[in-house]
């Protein structure tokens, strides 16, 4: 059997949804697009998309579950490549304090979002 699918979706679980939501437009340009609120305000989801690809980051916010998320070792990560000029953009990441770690070796940096979560940063090319 062959099986064709479509990468639609990644979640992750945030502590703050607004300060998430923010982080990831103002880091990435990520829009909002669609939003599920639980009836009984026990969960929120927010898809965000790049206007691009259809593939969207689901922020996931939990209202009984106000503490830090356990990230293990932290190997697991998302991973944009952005347009425009990389220099420019990796200083603007540092000037935000964003940028957690850089391999000049193989040009690329990681800046982390409010949950510590790691994204991957790539030139387009």
């Amino acid at each position: 059997m062959e099986i064709k699918s479509l990468f639609y979706h990644c979640n992750i679980n945030v502590t703050n949804l607004e300060r998430s939501i923010a982080f990831y437009e103002q880091a990435l340009g990520l829009k909002e697009v669609k939003r599920k609120e639980a009836a009984d305000g026990s969960f929120v989801l927010v898809y965000l998309s790049d206007g691009t690809s259809p593939f969207l980051l689901e922020l996931t916010w939990l209202r009984d579950h106000p503490q830090a998320y356990e990230l293990g070792e932290n190997e697991s990560h998302l991973c944009y490549r952005v347009a425009g000029d990389y220099d420019a953009i990796r200083e603007y990441h540092k000037s935000h304090g964003w940028v957690c770690f850089e391999n000049h070796d193989m040009g690329l940096y990681f800046i982390n979002d409010p949950d510590d979560y790691w994204i991957e940063i790539l030139p387009m090319k």
